[in-house]
């Protein structure tokens, strides 16, 4: 390599290094730049404010349009971090001032914007031009003016009619706008019940969605209803009519003969009260009365006319016996307690014919003391009686056999040598 080509190239290298070190130099301190593009940027210039809550960020670098929009570079102060996906806004605080740029959101963490960072069309905004409000009113007043919508006075009419009938009507007008806006801070105040009852009705009308079929079915029936009534709307009328004089009849009969059914009904209530105190009883025949019944029906001959039934008799019993025995089953005597016989006469029984009975019973009719063997057949009388009414059968022939259970509460009863 030659000389000067070394020199060439040592010289090269050292302006690059010092471009870099001037860069390094003089190139603001602590600064991070952002482009964004706008529509239009009228009042916009090189060294207008960026801003964040009014508070300046940073300064415009350079405004330069390009076609049918606008580039505007921005320098912020690396102190201050905004939102990647924020917006910049041109905003005007007067009609004469200077014009910034501001950028909302606040940041509040997440990713922020870094140096070179662009801002599109879409996240950017201008404000409305003083012209365009000027030429927007102008329109609005040719379209009501006599060119427009007063060409023939109806604008006039209205505002005539509106004059009139809101003269006089301040104070009513008054009271109305205030409760509207009562009505408006009552729905503010309870705007979370408001949103529970639009949700609870949310969730009702889902509720309906799922089960649309059901719905549509009870809606057709609910017309075929509705059609058969209006079919049947004469005769309905006329039933309606004849229920009319009828419960006009009842009306009368309670009239005239109100005595009567208070009587009634007192004595209705008396009967009631019986009932409930036999309540009880009345129960254990509704038990036993299908029972009952069927058995009546099976005695029934309808050969002869009579009701048949089957003698369970034990034999050639006496007659005094088969009585004392039917006065047991049926309570007249107490079993438990007659029998046996009381040998202390200080404990005498009830009655002569429960004394006569038990005695009977007991085996000691002749009240000697000693159990009696009338029949002579080996067998005491009271064991022979005992036998026969209450089972077991009799070993001798002067009884007869029979079956049967034990009455209730019966005591047997010992020979005199084992009491």
């Amino acid at each position: 390599m030659s000389g000067t080509l070394q020199r060439g190239v040592a010289l090269g290298a050292a302006l690059v290094l010092l471009a870099a070190l001037g860069w390094t130099v003089l190139r603001p301190a602590g600064e991070y730049r952002v482009t964004a593009w706008f529509t239009e940027t009228v009042g916009l210039y090189p060294g207008s404010d960026v801003r964040v809550l009014g508070i300046a960020i940073g300064t415009i670098d350079d405004v330069q349009p390009l076609g049918d929009k606008v580039r505007v570079e921005m320098s912020i102060d690396d102190d201050y971090d905004v939102p990647a996906d924020a917006s910049a806004i041109v905003l005007a605080p007067s009609l004469v001032s200077d014009r910034y740029v501001q950028f909302a959101p606040v940041y509040d963490g997440g990713p922020t914007l870094q140096d070179g960072a662009e801002i599109p069309l879409e996240r950017t905004a201008i404000p409305v031009e003083l012209d365009a409000v000027y030429g927007a009113l102008d329109e609005l007043s040719a379209a009501l003016g006599p060119d427009g919508a007063n060409a023939d006075g109806a604008l006039s009419d209205l505002v005539d009619v509106g004059a009139a009938n809101l003269a006089g009507n301040g104070q009513a007008l008054n009271r109305t706008l205030t409760g509207f806006s009562r009505a408006v801070q009552t729905l503010a105040e309870n705007r979370d019940d408001l949103f529970s009852s639009v949700e609870n009705l949310q969730t009702f009308t889902t509720a309906l969605a799922t089960i649309d079929a059901q719905v549509g079915r009870f809606n057709t029936n609910m017309a075929a209803v509705a059609g058969l009534l209006a079919d049947e709307r004469a005769d309905l009328q006329e039933a309606v009519a004849l229920l009319t004089d009828a419960l006009g009849d009842v009306a009368g009969f309670v009239r005239d003969n109100t005595t009567l059914l208070t009587t009634n009904v007192d004595r209705l209530a008396d009967v009631t009260l019986v009932l409930v105190q036999q309540r009880a009883r009345l129960a254990e025949v509704l038990d036993v009365a299908p029972a009952a019944l069927g058995n009546l029906a099976r005695a029934y001959n309808p050969d002869f006319g009579t009701l048949d039934t089957r003698d369970n008799g034990l034999g050639s019993l006496h007659a005094e016996v088969v009585v004392c025995g039917v006065l047991a089953q049926v309570g007249r005597i107490d079993l438990a307690v007659d029998l046996p016989l009381p040998v202390d006469s200080a404990a005498p029984l009830r009655d002569a014919t429960e004394q006569i009975c038990a005695r009977l019973l007991s085996g000691d009719a002749n009240a000697d003391g000693s159990l009696d063997d009338l029949n002579a057949n080996g067998i005491p009388d009271y064991e022979e009686l005992r036998r026969a009414l209450l089972g077991g059968g009799v070993a001798g022939g002067g009884g007869g056999g029979g079956g049967g259970g034990l009455l209730p509460g019966l005591v047997p009863v010992l020979p005199v040598g084992d009491r």
